[in-house]
């Protein structure tokens, strides 16, 4: 059976059989027995030098001599000692580095960095207010200037009025004790909160003493309270 189809499936791999996909190409070159490595043929070669190295080259200047001797004789005609006393003469003094001492043992520290000298009293613009803050004075006064302006054109033409100290501090009273009247009745809420109604109560009287707060706080902030006629 295996020599009666063994003719017909050689003959079909052969036809359906694509180029290079078996495991690498299907036929690669031999390399040639003389093409084997060589010592010293991976090792890098320096670049070829312009200038031929001479050895019989001297490179220093030759070292004297013994019987070479310097040249004597040879004097200078500048007088060192007058010309060094007539520079320090001449000098101009050098002022000693202000210090203080602080401790008998006389550790000496720098005066100048110390904050003992009066330097920032003695400027010429010690004590001057700066042009920045005088210009935000200015601009507050014009703002206040034309608030008193526009508060004096409303209460002329009948458009607010002006709460008196008497109703301010009656309003005030009030507010206070109302705020007493909702804190005693949150105090006498459950202590547990197990139903929706409950919440909303407690919630709204949380809501009730917020409001009153701030209202007490804006009638005691403010001495001076104005009310839009309608």
């Amino acid at each position: 059976m295996y020599q009666l189809f063994k003719a017909a499936v050689k003959e079909d791999m052969q036809k359906f059989k694509t180029a290079v996909k078996t495991m690498g190409p299907a036929k690669l070159e031999i390399p040639s027995p003389k093409d084997f490595l060589k010592k010293h043929s991976k090792e890098k070669t320096l670049p070829p030098t312009e200038k031929k190295f001479d050895r019989s080259e001297p490179r220093k200047p030759p070292v004297p001599l013994r019987t070479d001797h310097p040249v004597m004789g040879i004097q200078c005609e500048k007088n060192f000692i007058n010309t060094n006393a007539a520079d320090v003469i001449m000098a101009v003094a050098k002022k000693p580095k202000p210090v203080y001492v602080d401790r008998r043992t006389g550790d000496k520290h720098d005066l100048e960095t110390s904050g003992l000298v009066p330097k920032y009293i003695n400027k010429k613009d010690y004590g001057v207010t700066p042009e920045y803050i005088c210009k935000r004075n200015k601009e507050a006064k014009k703002a206040q200037e034309e608030y008193d302006n526009y508060i004096q054109e409303n209460l002329r033409k009948g458009a607010i009025k002006r709460v008196s100290d008497e109703e301010r501090e009656a309003v005030l009273q009030g507010l206070k004790k109302k705020w007493e009247e909702v804190h005693k009745e949150f105090q006498s809420l459950s202590v547990f909160i197990d139903s929706i109604s409950k919440k909303i109560r407690k919630q709204k009287l949380e809501e009730e003493m917020k409001q009153l707060e701030h209202d007490i706080g804006v009638f005691e902030k403010h001495k001076i309270i104005y009310i839009a006629n309608k």
